[in-house]
């Protein structure tokens, strides 16, 4: 496929796209991309991605950088996994999204392409931050109840039920422990089922903070 090709099939998606070449500039910039980070394709044809987006990633460090995107186009990967990042919109906005990437041989130059997928995920990074924190308040309730005074005993958890627990209390969604287990999503209800019936509780996060008060967890 030539690269003009590529970038007519990319054009209209519905995921935010755009390319960067070997020495780092942006190359391409779909729709999708202009209506999530706000920049019209014109304005940044030919700037790097640090210069337009400055990404973070959830450890709070640079990601965009100069020089990140001819390092990975560089040397051509069979998979290259997906990361959320953490950007600004052309209105200064702070958004995270995730990135699916794509490495582009161009055949009759020899040159490479890093293609990005995006989409906006900062809905999802909302709750798992509220979540994160009743985690934590839970956390300290426990700490200064180190002793449940006559709370009924519960029916043994097994050691995947207890990971699972264990994943979901430091802010884990149910797709990515299902993976991390390699486990289908069904699976993982059904065992979240098993997990609320012994606890005797009725939702995750009651499962998780009773875990964390009687010290299961």
């Amino acid at each position: 496929m030539l690269e003009a090709e590529l970038f007519a099939v990319l054009e209209n998606t519905a995921d935010a796209v755009f390319a960067v070449r070997e020495a780092g500039e942006i190359c391409f910039w779909n729709h999708a991309a202009k209506a999530l980070f706000g920049h019209p394709a014109e304005e940044v044809l030919g700037k790097t991605c640090s210069d337009v987006l400055h990404g973070i990633g959830a450890l709070g460090t640079d990601v965009c950088h100069d020089g990140c995107a001819a390092l990975r186009c560089a040397k051509p990967a069979t998979h290259l996994p997906n990361f959320d990042l953490n950007v600004t919109t052309c209105s200064e906005e702070r958004i995270w999204v995730n990135l699916s990437s794509i490495s582009y041989l161009n055949r009759r130059t020899g040159k490479s392409l890093l293609v990005h997928l995006g989409r906006d995920i900062s809905a999802q990074k909302k709750r798992e931050e509220v979540f994160g924190r009743m985690v934590a308040i839970s956390k300290e309730i426990a700490d200064l109840d180190d002793m449940i005074g006559g709370a009924a005993p519960v029916v043994p958890l097994s050691s995947q039920e207890l990971e699972i627990l264990k994943m979901f209390a430091v802010g884990a969604t149910a797709p990515r422990i299902a993976k991390a287990l390699g486990i289908s999503p069904q699976t993982l209800r059904n065992h979240l089922h098993h997990i609320n019936q012994k606890l005797r509780t009725h939702n995750r996060l009651e499962a998780v903070m009773h875990a964390l008060q009687r010290r299961l967890i």
